[in-house]
């Protein structure tokens, strides 16, 4: 049996680093995740490697690169399909099943579905996992389509229904919801919650959380996103790139959406907060760590536009959560700037509970940094999402089209321009060369890139495919 600690680790989807450390424009009420920041180690410049949401878990559970997609896997049947979205592969060994072999009770809650789509291995190694149905365009339920009105949450131009199957898909399956504790965020926190009461004395345990929220639709009780802003007549853009584009967004339906995803984010506070009651109950604290992270952030209207991508490789995307909470007081409110990215979770995890993995890690054990035995681990971050990839170090940022670089190619004076605003490629050729150097070293080869995994096309999924049996229903009011 391993000695060691306990671990929980929540993880949220799509949740920006600075509105969680209060340096974003407005400020967001998260006075849950203000208690646990404030007795944990911060680090102030985690970054993804592998982006977005799958490539990421892939990253966090086996603490092996995603990124540059050198193995190439099936993708029938899932979705997204870019690059790097496919299963943890059959070779690697999780963190849940170095740890369950070592004597640790394991478990996961999570709702966000993309993982427990066929042969996708993300459960694997875990005593007992629980799976949120009915996220985003989860296929729960396709029925009764009459019962559902598209109208409130559409632009008032928009003449094209079958854009909007997903939002569809999202209405029927919340169409019984009733109360606050209906909602995801409270279902996952509160079965999370319910492990912790039924493991508390099976130590050493290890609980992964991971919660879809704020991840679009940006659907918090209405009272949440109130609080921040509110005005009659405003359509809820709960997808808002949806309809951005095409319907520009004037001041009001900017501050709107904005309050939806500040009150999702409130919202998701909250139900941390009821996990977080069990670690009193339990008497948790002396014998437990909790990590808190994401898995990247997200666009609010900082260029112009809600919503990500790999196109904007800038750091309100690429930058993570990574708060560690320590029993040992001496690390509580400590800030560390050392760079440290999500595939160094699993390697540290193992540290904190005393596991050794066969397998080696690509990441680090970020542990010597936070003790102050070593300044830092890494001296640069390189991360990708689809076709573009990003090199960063203390003073540069460095973004690059790989399939194109001549299509785009930014760098940014981290020190002169922190919000990465004025591209000075032109005005330094000699650093972007040797960023780029940095990129190639990492692909093995020079760009452009030509990546093993290539995915798989196919026909959008879902009621997409329905559409001619729901075009004549009341969808439209």
């Amino acid at each position: 049996m391993p000695k060691g600690l306990n671990v929980i680790v929540i993880c949220n989807d799509t949740l920006r680093a600075d509105v969680v450390d209060h340096t974003w424009e407005d400020q967001v009420e998260l006075p849950n995740v203000d208690r646990l920041r404030a007795e944990s180690v911060n680090f102030t410049r985690a970054f993804g490697e592998g982006l977005p949401t799958i490539p990421m878990r892939r990253g966090f559970y086996t603490g092996k690169r995603s990124y540059p997609w050198k193995e190439h896997h099936d993708t029938k049947g899932s979705w997204p399909n870019i690059h790097g979205w496919h299963k943890i592969p059959h070779e690697h060994t999780t963190l849940a099943e170095a740890l369950s072999s070592n004597g640790v009770m394991t478990g996961l809650v999570a709702d966000l579905y993309h993982m427990f789509k066929p042969t996708m291995n993300f459960t694997r190694g875990y005593a007992a996992h629980d799976f949120i149905r009915g996220q985003e365009t989860d296929r729960v339920r396709s029925g009764p389509i009459d019962k559902i009105d598209l109208k409130p949450h559409l632009h008032p131009k928009e003449d094209n229904l079958k854009r909007h199957s997903g939002l569809l898909q999202y209405l029927l399956n919340i169409q019984d919801r009733v109360s606050e504790e209906d909602y995801f965020a409270a279902k996952v926190f509160r079965s999370a919650a319910r492990w912790v009461d039924d493991n508390a004395r099976q130590k050493p345990f290890m609980l992964w959380v991971d919660s879809f929220t704020p991840h679009e639709f940006f659907d918090p009780p209405k009272a949440f996103a109130d609080a921040y802003f509110k005005k009659a007549g405003l359509v809820d853009y709960t997808y808002p790139q949806f309809f951005q584009k095409r319907f520009p967004f004037n001041e009001d339906e900017i501050k709107r959406t904005k309050a939806l995803y500040y009150g999702y984010c409130t919202f998701m506070d909250k139900w941390i907060g009821h996990l977080l009651k069990k670690l009193d109950e339990h008497k948790l604290w002396d014998d437990t760590a909790v990590i808190f992270t994401s898995d990247h952030g997200t666009e609010l209207q900082d260029r112009d536009r809600f919503g990500k991508g790999g196109d904007r490789l800038y750091a309100y995307n690429t930058r993570l959560n990574l708060s560690v909470r320590l029993p040992d007081r001496a690390f509580h409110g400590k800030t560390v700037d050392a760079f440290a990215q999500n595939i160094d979770l699993a390697p540290t995890i193992c540290k904190l509970m005393g596991v050794e993995r066969e397998e080696p890690f690509d990441g680090f054990d970020l542990m010597p940094v936070i003790e102050g035995q070593k300044k830092q681990v890494r001296d640069h971050v390189i991360g990708g999402w689809a076709q573009y990839a990003y090199v960063r170090d203390d003073a540069h940022s460095y973004v690059v089209d790989t399939y194109d670089p001549k299509e785009k190619t930014e760098l940014y004076d981290l020190k002169a321009d922190p919000h990465e605003k004025e591209n000075v490629a032109n005005a330094k050729p000699d650093v972007v060369k040797a960023m780029r150097g940095k990129l190639e070293a990492l692909l093995g080869a020079p760009l452009p890139a030509k990546y093993t995994h290539q995915p798989e096309k196919q026909n959008a999924p879902g009621l997409a495919n329905f559409y001619e049996r729901w075009e004549g229903s009341n969808l439209g009011g």
